[in-house]
């Protein structure tokens, strides 16, 4: 398990990064901007038109350390690094695995499970905290439906009926975001979850979150020598990573909630996102900027790991699902421990 969680996220467009000795450079119009040691960095993240020498790809390769390419407005479009780290009979294991439905279908239940419970978890703290400023009546009725669901998955079922609780507990949820939205009304609502393009500025936030949230497990995937592609809840397809997606779900309402604090507080503008001419939603660079501090800083909050009963940063608790997840392939446990927060 990774003991430094630290990612650089280049922005600025037009940077170029290179090697110097032991340490990342960052520079702007041949200017150094900032110098960064190698040891002091998980991973870095470059949106937009930045430039990277092949003598600092090579070398974060070497180090473990590594690269996201995406575009300015956050679509994944590549990713470097050194040779896949992990045994080789875990990843076998985990394809043969994939293969069995049952086996599966029992998986996905946990992830789903975790996402659903943390999900009502939101809504729950909504409730404590904003009662008497939102419609309390409904985000009770939808607190009551993800109940339901939870109940529902106690039993053994199948992959499709899995799916099924997972499709109805995220309608009744995102029935009543709205509602935990309870500043800057009228520049931020929620209709419904829009992605390609987002369509309002609530889903812009959420998704270049969960963009965020999937370089962060896909990369803690990885480090412990799992196939990010290979997945139970997400069935494969070219080019998807369906295990990522699948230990997503359990964090997910983490990126919800962030969502909602950048609103709710404040720390976000609607003079920061810009409308396309297709209806679509994107934010200003320095709005981006201010996502990427704050989700950063959130990581670094100390939280109680539920299974292990252990108090670590929250950037923490990625890798340390990655690594029991190995466990349970590998024997050592008897069932996969999702995150689920209280």
């Amino acid at each position: 398990m990774k003991k430094h969680l630290n990612t650089l996220f280049v922005t600025t467009q037009g940077a170029y990064l290179a090697k110097e000795g032991e340490t990342v450079v960052v520079k702007v119009e041949r200017e150094v901007r900032l110098r960064l040691p190698i040891l002091t960095l998980d991973s870095i993240v470059c949106f937009g038109n930045i430039g990277m020498s092949p003598f600092l790809m090579g070398f974060c390769a070497e180090r473990d350390v590594t690269v996201s390419f995406l575009t300015e407005y956050g679509r994944f479009l590549a990713r470097v690094q050194g040779p896949v780290s992990g045994n080789v009979l875990l990843r076998r294991d985990q394809y043969r695995r994939a293969d069995n439905l049952d086996f599966s279908a029992e998986l996905a239940t946990s992830f789903v499970t975790a996402k659903v419970a943390n999900c009502r978890y939101v809504l729950k703290r909504a409730l404590r905290d904003h009662g008497g400023k939102i419609d309390a009546a409904d985000v009770e009725y939808a607190v009551n439906r993800l109940t339901a669901s939870l109940a529902k998955l106690q039993v053994r079922l199948s992959l499709d009926e899995v799916r099924g609780a997972e499709g109805d507990s995220a309608h009744a949820y995102f029935q009543a975001f709205d509602h935990l939205i309870t500043r800057q009304k009228n520049d931020f609502f929620f209709n419904k979850r829009s992605r390609r393009p987002p369509l309002d500025r609530v889903n812009c936030l959420l998704s270049f979150i969960y963009t965020l949230l999937m370089h962060d497990v896909r990369s803690a995937l990885e480090s412990v020598g799992l196939d990010p592609a290979v997945g139970y809840l997400h069935r494969d397809r070219p080019g998807r990573p369906g295990l990522a997606l699948d230990m997503m779900e359990e964090f997910r309402p983490v990126a919800d909630r962030l969502a909602l604090s950048l609103i709710n507080l404040g720390q976000v503008k609607s003079g920061g996102f810009k409308i396309s001419n297709g209806g679509g939603v994107r934010m200003d660079d320095k709005t981006r900027k201010t996502l990427l501090v704050v989700y950063q800083k959130r990581k670094q909050e100390v939280r109680l790991h539920p299974f292990l009963e252990k108090k670590m940063p929250l950037g923490l608790f990625f890798h340390t699902q990655a690594l029991l997840l190995s466990r349970f392939f590998r024997g050592d446990l008897d069932g996969y421990p999702p995150v689920i927060f209280h």
